[in-house]
């Protein structure tokens, strides 16, 4: 998202929501980093790898390590990514007798995909919860106003009469069913990235498949066949996703800036947006911004899609793009929820009582 709508303190309040913020911090995805190379220390002790004694130490020296991070902020423009400065500060912190037990068979692409499949668990608990509240918004709505009359619009033009409850169907039923589109993908998204060099899990012993299990259940992560650094269909599908549910916020929000025009006022608000040069408008801005939420993910979306192309076993550049657009098509879609929240608490008439 355009840093301007992040970091400008007039703007960020419409387009921001600290939830995902948190969920993509440079706290927490440290702590990511800190979680994966402490539970593949721990699980090589699980396998026999390393004594169970080295194996805690290592863990707990782990867990104890606060990186220098104007260092790896340095290191990270020569390097493109975090993870090299990372682990090498990392080692020197556990010291010679335990390094050899940091970041082994791992790559740097374990670690930060692992750390976005973590940051997402989080969104997605966010959004589903915004979603349920959402629902239970408009089906409070539908028990006011549902049997109120008004006019059904095909091509916005008038149409025929039908009921608000009509009307409210359309945008309720669209998030119950995000929530079991979401339901269906998240196993298939928050999966443990652990591959190595290659992606072929190649490790001493061949235990390269029982290393990624073992992680996996430690961080709270489905295993995964094989690594899937460059098959990236998850974090496409989860971005559409995204993009459907703002889509479905955006449509809400385009009838109730026609239902509130004046005229038509099919809709009330208790409060709405100030005019600084004309103090008779009240502009339905929560509306509006649904609309650009959507329009915004949607053309967000071919990024993601861009993304899928990772040539042979890994892509610098694509990568690199779902870094760019994955987290900002995260913080639109909870900042859509919020101001949808706002929206309909807000909303104290529909239509005309019969």
């Amino acid at each position: 998202m355009n840093p301007l709508t992040l970091n400008n303190a007039l703007f960020a309040p419409l387009f921001t929501d600290a939830t995902v913020a948190a969920a993509f911090s440079t706290e927490r995805t440290l702590a990511a980093f800190i979680a994966f190379e402490a539970a593949l220390a721990e699980a090589l002790a699980e396998l026999g790898l390393a004594t169970p004694e080295k194996a805690d130490a290592a863990a707990a020296a782990i867990r104890a390590f606060r990186p220098d991070l104007d260092r790896l902020a340095a290191a990270t423009t020569d390097d493109g990514l975090p993870v090299p400065d990372f682990v090498a500060q990392l080692k020197a912190h556990v010291g010679d007798d335990l390094k050899g037990l940091v970041h082994v068979g791992a790559t740097s692409q374990d670690l930060i995909d692992t750390a976005t499949v973590l940051a997402l668990r989080d969104v997605s608990d966010h959004l589903a919860a915004g979603l349920t509240r959402l629902s239970a918004h408009l089906t409070d709505l539908e028990a006011r106003f549902g049997s109120n009359a008004m006019m059904a619009r095909t091509r916005m033009q008038a149409a025929l009469a039908f009921t608000v409850a009509d009307r409210l169907a359309t945008w309720r039923l669209p998030l119950d069913g995000h929530l079991a589109r979401l339901a269906a993908l998240r196993p298939g998204l928050e999966r443990i990235q652990f591959g190595g060099a290659v992606g072929d899990r190649r490790f001493p012993d061949g235990q390269g498949e029982a290393l990624a299990r073992s992680m996996a259940e430690r961080l709270g992560l489905a295993p995964a066949l094989r690594a899937w650094h460059a098959m990236r269909e998850s974090f496409a599908e989860y971005a559409g996703w995204l993009s459907l549910v703002t889509g479905s916020l955006g449509k809400i929000g385009a009838d109730i800036c026609l239902m509130a025009q004046q005229g038509v006022e099919e809709i009330g608000f208790a409060a709405a947006g100030k005019s600084s040069a004309m103090p008779h408008k009240q502009n339905p801005v929560r509306a509006e911004l649904l609309v650009a939420f959507a329009r915004f993910n949607a053309g967000e979306l071919a990024g993601m899609h861009h993304a899928l192309v990772h040539e042979q076993e890994r892509s610098g550049a694509a990568w690199a793009l779902e870094w760019m657009t994955l987290p900002g098509m995260a913080m639109t879609t909870a900042a859509a929820i919020a101001r949808a929240e706002e929206l309909l608490a807000t909303v104290n008439r529909i239509g005309a009582p019969r």
